[in-house]
Formats: structure tokens, sequence, C-alpha cells
């Protein structure tokens, strides 16, 4: 007897939870004026274009900033815009500790080879940033940081 009272009671308890979200088997049904789903957020901005080195590209710099906030891993030292942190340095600005000149070509250097002793900050960057990336994708970056440290 016990047993059937608490599963009526759970029934009904059940039942009333999924009515109260919308969860019912007939919810909606009938209904024209259902909400429609949010949107997607918008794309991330990309960085405004800049003058770009020989052999990069706007899409090399699109797809880098993917990769800097994504498999990089460079948004968990750097920031998710690349303006720093207590770990790493700003790099949306043309103030460079590691790369002497700025260059394209240094920048690929520095992130394919890492920074084992930072002039200014506390922790070391491994090679490729400790991610698992390619070469190309190393490019990528290189691409985003240079027109990001232009004002891109």
């Amino acid at each position: 007897m016990r047993n059937k009272v608490l599963s009526a009671v759970l029934g009904v308890l059940v039942a009333g939870s999924l009515a109260a979200c919308g969860g019912g088997s007939d919810a909606g049904a009938g209904d024209s004026a259902a909400t429609p789903p949010p949107p997607p957020p918008p794309p991330a901005a990309t960085p405004a274009a800049v003058e770009l080195p020989a052999g990069v590209t706007q899409e090399m710099v699109t797809q880098g900033q993917a990769v800097f906030t994504g498999a990089g891993l460079c948004q968990s030292c750097h920031g998710a815009d690349g303006s720093g942190t207590a770990l790493a340095p700003n790099l949306r600005d043309q103030e460079w500790l590691n790369v002497p000149a700025g260059t394209y070509d240094e920048l690929v250097g520095v992130i394919m080879t890492g920074v084992a002793q930072p002039k200014t900050h506390p922790a070391p960057m491994p090679a490729k940033g400790g991610a698992q990336i390619t070469d190309d994708q190393v490019r990528q970056v290189a691409a985003y940081v240079y027109a990001i440290s232009r004002g891109g």
C-alpha cells in the first residue's frame, strides 16, 4: 500500500514538473506562438585590416584568431583578446618584450620555440604555447598577433 501511495505522489510530482517546464507530451501542441530559439551569438570580431607582411593574408589573421582563442591555448595566458594577464604580456601594443623588432618572422620563431626566460612575467612559454598545433597554425597565430599589435 505504501509503495502505491509513493508511486502516485512521484507520478504527480513528475507530471507537474514537466508541465511547468513545458516538457509534457502535449507541450506546444497546437501552439503556433511558440517562442523561437534565441539566435546564435555573433562571431567574434576579427581584427581590422592592417598592412600585412608579404605572404600574410587577412584569411591567415582570421584563422589565427580562431587558433589563438581555441586550440592554441594562447588566451589562457595572454587573455582572450591578447591584452595580457599577470602570466603573459600584452600583445596588442608594439612594446615587444621577447621579440626584438616585432616582425612577423620573429613572432613565428618565438611561438615555435617558446620563451624559456620571460623578461617581466613569471610563466615561461613552452614551444607552440604547449598546444598541439601545426606549423601552419603557428603562422596563423603569428599573423593574428602581428595584426592586433598594429591596431587591428
